[in-house]
């Protein structure tokens, strides 16, 4: 993890950027279950699970949302502060043992009611292992001008 510094200019359309992966683990859902107290059977019931249509554990959407957004973050841009996300959507489930990385893609630009700053959109995807898209969001950005 290190600074630099990225003004709004800097920015490109369609600029992308690849993470290193990270593999899920059983570890990863009881860790989260604890942290959020979401016990519910489908992440947690190995038994239970082999009844349903996935036939095993499903990580909790919104773990897969905090470790991928985890693995964006190896550069740390002080010119940058992020708004939140939007648009945020579970499209395929993560099992354990799936490993997933993240690809940003800079979607889109635009000025800011502040003169000084501009606004960056990251488009997300989390990918598994196979290429799939499991999860996807916009990232958000007021981003200081040069």
């Amino acid at each position: 993890m290190y600074f630099k510094s990225t003004f709004f200019e800097d920015y490109q359309l369609q600029d992308k950027r690849i993470t290193l992966g990270r593999t899920i683990t059983e570890t990863d859902f009881v860790v989260h279950a604890g942290h959020t107290g979401d016990f519910f059977p489908h992440h947690m019931d190995a038994e239970w699970c082999a009844t349903q249509p996935f036939k095993q554990r499903i990580a909790h959407g919104t773990m897969i949302f905090s470790i991928g957004i985890g693995l964006t973050a190896s550069e740390i841009n002080p010119e940058a502060m992020s708004k939140g996300y939007d648009k945020l959507r579970f499209v395929k489930p993560v099992f354990i043992g799936d490993t997933i990385h993240s690809e940003i893609t800079i979607s889109e630009k635009g000025e800011s009611k502040r003169p000084e700053y501009g606004t960056i959109t990251e488009h997300v995807e989390i990918i598994n292992q196979h290429g799939e898209v499991v999860l996807v969001c916009d990232h958000l950005l007021v981003v200081k001008k040069k």
